[in-house]
């Protein structure tokens, strides 16, 4: 365990998220300017107790925590988890380069800080606090501990922007990237939607979904507390294939997929792809919740397939949610992380953030002019993906 560290607040470093309370750790990310449901403590925790982010799989965690103390006791000030990472792996934000240099100098690159929710690129809130001052603390003591205990740097990825306020005040370098987000703008339906793209987008789409209905696939979709133990199977058994396919071993174990199953059914929703009433393949989203239960924002986060057909994925992934989003209301839905091709499908380019920072002065001057000359590549990219914009009228 890390050496602990005192700031104006009681700091803890701790090996699992058992010491902190559910609730409280909930709580305090529900005040937050970007809550996701992939902070949430049960999510968290699934990612450590089923085995999928351990130290033996390259993540060792090491759960930060501020309290402040008053007459009833202490209250949770400040939390993120910090995991000491022994590759680069299921992170989404590449440094592949900067280890490469680093070892090209004999300089260990290895073990890292980060702060980030594992195999997860979804924007949103890091650094949970209760106070802007309460994240400045939190930043503070990361940096302190990573100092204490000699490691060579720090990221934090994907941030929400009071996350990045917090990281420019403490001097973190920082890097951005771009996504592919569909933004709901009232439309009443999926034929309205239609009708705000252009002509070859619209007519492309329609191609697209009728070559699917076609070779005889219907969906059926179904929220987690409804999924059956056979649409939780077929999960499984899609998200492990189609990594095997890429070839890849899947990083989450059948154990995160059931601690999903029992701790957070309510914010996952499956698509069921069916042909002959046989299913055949899935997509499966995850919803971010507000305080009366109604899903606010969709992400997509694994698909699959057992058989081939022509644009299944485009319909499972893009089409299907879309349409479910209209329907309910829902305001945003992320497609997840890269894919220029997202855009025909009107998943709009939006930058995402990351925050960094390196002990070695001399390899933290070169990646600072790097980022320089990078973000001006990603804001010329921006540019030009806008000016492509699907949409009659360009956001």
């Amino acid at each position: 365990m890390l050496k602990n560290v005192s700031l104006n607040y009681v700091t803890r470093v701790q090996d699992d998220l058992g010491g902190i309370e559910p609730s409280a750790w909930d709580d305090l990310l529900s005040k937050q300017d970007a809550p996701s449901p992939f902070m949430r403590h049960a999510y968290l925790s699934a990612m450590q107790t089923s085995q999928s982010a351990t130290p033996e799989t390259g993540w060792t965690l090491q759960l930060i925590s501020l309290w402040r103390d008053t007459p009833q006791g202490p209250v949770l000030a400040a939390a993120c988890p910090l995991y000491l990472k022994t590759h680069s792996r299921g992170e989404y934000v590449f440094d592949h380069a900067w280890a490469d240099a680093y070892e090209r100098h004999g300089l260990p690159y290895y073990p890292k800080a980060l702060v980030a929710s594992p195999f997860t690129p979804v924007p949103g809130s890091r650094l949970l606090a209760e106070s802007d001052a309460a994240r400045q603390a939190l930043l503070a003591s990361l940096l302190e501990l990573c100092q204490a205990n000699d490691i060579p740097s720090l990221h934090i990825l994907f941030a929400s922007p009071q996350d990045l306020q917090a990281c420019e005040h403490a001097g973190l370098l920082q890097r951005g990237q771009v996504q592919f987000h569909w933004q709901n703008q009232g439309w009443r339906d999926f034929d309205d939607f239609l009708s705000s793209l252009t002509q070859e987008k619209r007519k492309k789409i329609r191609q697209e979904r009728r070559k699917v209905q076609e070779a005889g696939v219907t969906f059926r979709a179904v929220r987690g507390p409804d999924m059956s133990e056979a649409d939780w199977a077929l999960l499984l058994r899609c998200y492990q294939q189609t990594y095997w396919e890429h070839g890849n071993a899947p990083y989450l174990t059948p154990a995160f997929f059931e601690t999903m199953r029992t701790d957070m059914p309510q914010h996952w929703l499956l698509f069921v792809a069916e042909r002959a009433g046989l299913p055949m393949g899935i997509s499966l989203i995850g919803l971010h919740l507000d305080a009366q239960g109604q899903a606010e924002v969709a992400y997509g986060r694994y698909w699959g397939a057992l058989a081939r057909v022509d644009c299944l994925h485009f319909e499972a992934c893009y089409y299907q949610p879309i349409e479910w989003c209209i329907t309910q209301g829902v305001q945003r839905f992320e497609g997840g992380a890269q894919g220029e091709h997202k855009m025909a499908r009107a998943l709009l380019p939006t930058p995402t953030h990351s925050a960094h920072w390196l002990a070695n002065p001399s390899f933290s001057e070169a990646v600072a002019r790097f980022l320089e000359r990078e973000k001006a590549g990603v804001d010329n990219y921006l540019d030009a993906l806008h000016q492509h914009s699907p949409l009659k009228t360009r956001p």
